[in-house]
């Protein structure tokens, strides 16, 4: 993983920037939310494919690949989170300050 992040550290940070970006514009839609069935099909999932990279179960150019779509698909979670939620400090400041 150390190699990743010295080798690709451009990509991982420019998926981070991605996802704060796209955290930033989202606007939040309250829609209906997923249900609990598939919440734990997709947690189960991804508990699978995370505990096949952390065991290298997959071996050569395809572990390489699955390491680096989870580290990406990391940071980009993580950059939308920081975006949506420097958005909401953001817009809230803004409300309590129209308000006065």
């Amino acid at each position: 993983m150390t190699i990743l992040a010295t080798l690709l550290w451009g990509w991982l940070l420019g998926a981070f920037l991605i996802g704060f970006c796209m955290g930033w514009i989202a606007v939040v839609y309250r829609g209906p939310s997923v249900p609990r069935v598939w919440i734990r099909r997709l947690a189960a999932l991804a508990v699978i494919v995370i505990g096949v990279a952390a065991a290298k179960l997959v071996p050569g150019r395809f572990g390489y690949w699955l390491d680096l779509g989870l580290a990406l698909f990391g940071f980009y979670l993580v950059g939308c989170a920081i975006g949506s939620w420097l958005r909401d400090i953001v817009v809230t400041r803004q409300q309590v300050r129209f308000r006065q």
